[in-house]
């Protein structure tokens, strides 16, 4: 069922004791996969798993949600968290009253049951957005006995096929061997599509892959983690498919493209970041907006002819910044460190309060926000306009 296939330099796998020439288990095939969470962006990655022939489960504490999984995607619904290869966390990570506030007690909750439940050596998948620390967490509360990674999904609603599940994305995991398994399961079956990243590892924690292509049988998938002067190779055997008896999967991988971090808070960071980036964008536009209102400059131009620079993209400003995930990932970004905290994502908060009472004072008298200034609009006319398009569904996630 295990390949030989590592050799591990560090005594400690997960928290298990082991010689310097044990060889690490990792599962030659996954088959069995529960998604956790089954919203906006865990329905999708189901219906994606299962297309890709997994045998495939999902849980929500939602009712509706299990059964809209079940019945728009044949999801069978999860009875017990047990005997599963993989699991794919795209549980919320906002309080249930506030999605502008980050919390993450309903992961844990999730992770608390894993525990309890989850067969030893399975992976445990965070795509959530989580603050950075969040997985070494879940691993301590799964007894370092599963491995945990952190794979950031990049969803885009209105462009679900160019911006949907299987676009390349960022990977990390809590150890070494986490990360081979979640590169395994991931991107599998690809080749390392030349993804390149500079970290440094840790003496104790390099893992040395002589052996690992022993079988003749076995292709390999590598992806090099460069650091100073030094190059590891994370190279993961690919056995040949089996069939099996029953309606599991002989799919290799996901078929997913992923850009592997040495850090998994690393891979923490990179999600908070870019939205906590699009933030910025946006309320740089509301900046700039308020400045033509008070300027009597039209903004509708102004962003025009800036906008025929190659590298300039003024957004419009129009709503403002709302939905799931722009605001809450912001904010946990600024609290991601207790050292430093981003003057510019707080200015930037500053602005959006600006806009939107600007909005609200223009709103009550009538008067639409137009693209450019002083344009009288009715209030039925500012009301299509505002809810025409909305800024945070640029980036919608969990």
């Amino acid at each position: 069922m295990f390949p030989n296939s590592l050799i591990i330099i560090s005594l400690d796998y997960c928290g298990i004791l082991l010689s310097i020439d044990k060889r690490q288990q990792i599962p030659a095939q996954f088959n069995k996969i529960l998604i956790v969470g089954l919203g906006q962006l865990g329905l999708p990655v189901a219906k994606y798993v299962k297309e890709r022939g997994f045998d495939a489960y999902g849980y929500d504490i939602s009712p509706k949600a299990m059964d809209r999984a079940e019945k728009t995607a044949a999801i069978k619904k999860a009875t017990d968290f047990g005997e599963f290869d993989v699991y794919i966390l795209c549980v919320s990570t906002h309080k249930p009253e506030d999605m502008f506030s980050p919390q993450i007690d309903g992961l844990f909750s999730i992770v608390e049951r894993i525990s309890k439940e989850a067969k030893n050596g399975a992976l445990v998948s965070i795509e959530s957005t989580i603050p950075k620390g969040t997985s070494k967490k879940v691993f301590e509360m799964l007894n370092h006995r599963l491995h945990v990674a952190h794979a950031p999904h990049r969803w885009y609603a209105l462009e679900e096929k160019e911006h949907g599940v299987n676009q390349l994305r960022v990977v990390g995991g809590v150890c070494n061997c986490c990360l081979k398994v979640a590169l395994q399961f991931y991107d599998g079956s690809s080749t390392n599509n030349g993804i390149l990243s500079d970290h440094s590892t840790p003496a104790s924690t390099i893992i040395d892959d002589n052996n690992s292509n022993n079988n003749s049988n076995n292709s390999s998938v590598t992806h090099h983690i460069t650091s100073t002067g030094d190059t590891i190779d994370i190279s993961l055997p690919t056995p040949t498919p089996t069939s099996t008896s029953s309606s599991t999967s002989t799919t290799i991988s996901l078929g997913i493209p992923m850009h592997p971090v040495s850090e998994v808070e690393v891979a923490e960071i990179t999600k908070i970041v870019e939205n906590a980036d699009r933030y910025l964008q946006i309320s740089f536009a509301e900046d700039l907006y308020l400045y033509c209102q008070a300027n009597n400059i039209n903004f509708g131009e102004l962003r025009e002819a800036l906008n025929t620079k190659w590298n300039v993209n003024i957004l419009e400003p129009r709503d403002g910044i709302g939905g799931h995930c722009l605001p809450k990932d912001t904010r946990m970004f600024l609290q991601s460190s207790k050292s430093i905290r981003s003057k510019i994502i707080q200015a930037a908060m500053e602005v959006d309060e600006d806009y939107r009472r600007y909005r609200e004072s223009r709103e009550g008298r009538g008067v639409g926000i137009g693209m450019g200034i002083g344009k009288q609009r009715s209030k039925e006319g500012a009301h299509l306009f505002s809810t025409s398009f909305n800024l945070s569904e640029d980036i919608e996630d969990k």
